[in-house]
């Protein structure tokens, strides 16, 4: 299947969504069995975010750092596996939460058990789309349900933003029970994986500059008088406000900076500093940057 057709493919589900739906509200729980193969920062936000949200799936999980992750494990309710083959044999659904240098070595580890089980693969390795993953695995995109995500950190409470695409051999229901765990945790988009590198930029990675952000603005307060921690709050708070007024405006983002720069006011003499300064070219430049990087370039 196309990447063109893959939204069509899912969106039109009205039935089995509200289906879906009216069965989450009802018990708030999903009846399934998770793996994660890898348990780094990316892993434990999503988990994490999980139980805030009340899920309480069975969860199977296991790293290459056994000092980390059984402690975190233990500390959770987590199973703790003594292998990845392991964490495959239980689960119903497994997580690729693994840097991308050894996402060959995990997958011929496990390549025996997937082929005979044929559970659910959701990756979330950058950078690696589904057809590798597949073809590591010495499957097809038509006899293995591959599920890529691009999810960030913010899932850890609640807000997170998550990019889909399946292979052409995802049911209707897993799909759905997969962007619906992430709906739990935040947004979701349906994207073609020729974007996925884009998205990476745009919500994957921008978290860090975000924050980036804040602490740049922060300084500012420091510099001018106030505590960090106090300076940092106000910053903060500023930002997801206004992140929280585009989502809601029907103006652009450029239209509600006009609402705000008064003529011949601070705001608009402020804006012209940072735009002297290169500010849009410096954010544009890190979006090439990490999206190169993504790509490989």
């Amino acid at each position: 299947m196309t990447d063109d057709l893959q939204q069509d493919r899912f969106e039109p589900l009205q039935t089995v969504l509200a289906r879906f739906y009216n069965e989450k509200k009802k018990r708030k729980v999903f009846q399934m069995k998770l793996g994660f193969i890898g348990a780094g920062n990316m892993a434990r936000a999503i988990i994490n975010g999980w139980s805030s949200q009340g899920q309480k799936a069975e969860i199977y999980l296991h790293s290459a750092h056994k000092a980390s992750y059984e402690p975190y494990a233990k500390e959770h309710g987590l199973h703790a596996c003594t292998s990845n083959t392991e964490v495959v044999s239980k689960a119903d659904i497994i997580f690729l939460a693994v840097k991308p240098l050894v996402l060959a070595e995990v997958l011929h580890e496990i390549k025996e058990t997937v082929q005979a089980k044929k559970p659910v693969v959701v990756s979330m390795v950058t950078g690696v789309s589904i057809a590798e993953i597949a073809d590591l695995l010495e499957l097809t995109p038509k006899e293995l349900e591959v599920i890529r995500i691009m999810p960030n950190v913010n899932a850890e409470i609640a807000a997170g933003m998550t990019a889909l695409n399946a292979s052409p051999a995802v049911t209707e229901t897993n799909f759905l029970r997969v962007k619906g765990l992430f709906e739990m945790i935040g947004q979701t988009e349906i994207l073609p994986e020729k974007d996925f590198s884009t998205f990476v930029a745009l919500a994957g990675s921008s978290p860090a500059y975000v924050y980036f952000f804040i602490d740049a603005m922060s300084r500012a307060g420091v510099k001018y008088g106030l505590k960090k921690d106090q300076a940092t709050k106000i910053a903060a708070q500023a930002v997801l406000g206004s992140a929280q007024k585009v989502l809601a405006d029907q103006k652009t983002p450029m239209q509600l900076v006009d609402d705000v720069c008064s003529p011949g006011g601070t705001t608009i003499a402020g804006l012209l500093a940072m735009e002297e300064a290169g500010f849009m070219t410096a954010v544009i430049k890190g979006m090439d940057a990490t999206i190169n990087k993504d790509q490989g370039k």
